[in-house]
């Protein structure tokens, strides 16, 4: 994965027409030419309704296959198209890595009735209610699959919650009652435990639930040829339970099968805790450089730059976190609205496409657009993707000295003839920084890949070059 790139190739704001799979398909030639290695896919099963963007999971078999919820596609299109499109991606070595959305189901076929107390929204671990009997979509019968891959039947003693009492019409978090019952621990501690998310919780300390959802990954993931997946929402998953899913996903399809989890949490020492716990079997998206960039952007020239890169998951476990700017879940409108500010979107892919550490992630929205308008950072982000492929390369120096002005250099190695560069960032006005490239590199005319700053910069006898940067921008010295 040296100098690899994943692009997340969906946002929340995708019209329902059927047509992503060949969509994407028919682009897999052009991402190869700009540099994608890999494309993290939206969940490409069942949902509640065929315009769910997929993580109101209902039948996790069902990959646009089966007449069910008033649907045979998903709303992406249908299990023949998703095929398609990966041999596709593959045919030009871009790796697939599938949306796993494990922690709950949405709209089961019938309702049950079960024992469950009600516990405060804001403190799970505290009740607010004696035992009583709730009515709730928990019986789950796929009539439409008929069995096929699995005949695997989910009723309420599969689940730890439910967020529905449809007897009285109305919402809450209400804790399933049971023998081993319990929320689940090796969750994240906000809201007292954080196990029920929404929908009906899958309990993930049930033997008959970890062995169905077992299965479930070691068949799809032949099924489909995947090479990874996204994990949804571990921040309210059993740990335990990630760990073995990927021991034993991985026994089938290999040590190298690639997971990434989304644990959504700005803490560096959470993110520490969780690795630790699950002995680093899964990178982790690196949440808190997001929520850095995002603080950057916001604040403007009050932001210290010294700070961008402080206690990311980048700098603390380099091999383990994937960087990104925005996502679907940060974008705006969704339910953790972050969105980086436009006039910073392409400092902050130069940081996270040029720097040595982190598996960089492109958001779809910042490269095709949104609600069909088009971006207007894809030209940037296509230079940034040429100069990781063609100039990022070799150990990183940093430079995060100033409170306007920060960047880095990339020494280059042997193996990449003409590489190395010099990254600057502004959030202010106009700045310079002597950057020190090298003194092999004496002589040599360095210029702005970017285009920003037109002077160029020689190389003087010691190595060291007197690199400019706009206010507000970034440039991408090179070679000339």
């Amino acid at each position: 994965m040296k100098n690899g790139v994943m692009m997340q190739y969906f946002e929340w704001n995708l019209p329902n027409d059927g047509n992503l799979w060949k969509k994407l398909k028919d682009d897999a030639k052009h991402l190869h030419e700009i540099g994608i290695t890999a494309v993290w896919i939206p969940p490409a099963y069942k949902a509640d309704e065929q315009q769910d963007e997929g993580y109101a999971t209902y039948d996790l078999f069902d990959l646009g296959e089966f007449d069910q919820q008033n649907t045979v596609r998903t709303k992406y299109g249908t299990k023949a198209e998703l095929k398609q499109m990966i041999d596709e991606l593959h045919k030009y070595q871009i790796s697939v890595y599938l949306d796993a959305v494990m922690n709950h189901k949405a709209e089961g076929d019938y309702t049950e009735r079960f024992m469950v107390k009600e516990v405060d929204p804001k403190e799970r671990t505290k009740d607010i209610s004696d035992e009583f009997e709730i009515q709730a979509w928990t019986g789950y019968l796929f009539r439409g699959r008929n069995n096929k891959y699995s005949d695997f039947k989910w009723h309420w003693y599969h689940f730890s919650g439910v967020g529905f009492d449809d007897a009285k019409k109305r919402s809450g978090v209400f804790k399933v009652m049971g023998e081993n019952k319990n929320w689940s621990e090796g969750v994240d501690k906000e809201n007292g435990n954080y196990d029920f998310l929404l929908c009906n919780d899958l309990d993930l300390n049930h033997p008959e639930v970890i062995n169905e959802l077992n299965r479930w990954g070691v068949w799809v993931s032949k099924e489909l040829d995947l090479d990874g997946m996204r994990l949804d929402a571990i921040k309210h998953m059993d740990d335990k339970f990630i760990s073995q899913f990927l021991k034993h996903v991985r026994a089938d399809r290999g040590e190298d099968f690639y997971a990434v989890g989304e644990y959504w949490n700005g803490d560096i020492e959470t993110l520490d805790n969780y690795l630790e716990s699950v002995g680093s079997c899964v990178d982790l998206f690196d949440v808190p450089l997001h929520y850095n960039m995002y603080e950057a952007s916001r604040k403007g020239k009050e932001y210290d730059m010294q700070n961008l890169i402080k206690n990311s998951l980048s700098v603390a476990h380099a091999e383990l976190g994937v960087t990104f700017v925005d996502n679907h879940d940060s974008q705006l409108g969704s339910s953790l609205e972050s969105e980086v500010e436009e006039w910073f979107k392409p400092s902050a892919y130069g940081l996270i496409l040029l720097m040595k550490n982190g598996y960089p992630c492109i958001f779809y929205g910042d490269y095709y657009g949104v609600h069909g308008e088009e971006s207007p950072h894809r030209e940037i982000i296509d230079t940034l993707l040429q100069a990781r492929h063609k100039y990022a390369y070799g150990d990183q120096v940093d430079y995060f000295d100033h409170v306007a002005t920060v960047g880095f250099v990339r020494t280059g190695d042997k193996d990449h003839p003409g590489s190395g560069l010099a990254l600057l960032i502004s959030n202010g006005e106009d700045g310079n920084k002597m950057m020190n490239v090298g003194a092999a590199r004496k002589g040599e005319v360095w210029y702005d890949l970017t285009g920003n700053i037109k002077d160029k910069v020689v190389i003087d006898e010691d190595g060291d070059g007197n690199f400019l940067v706009e206010g507000g921008k970034l440039s991408v010295w090179v070679k000339e």
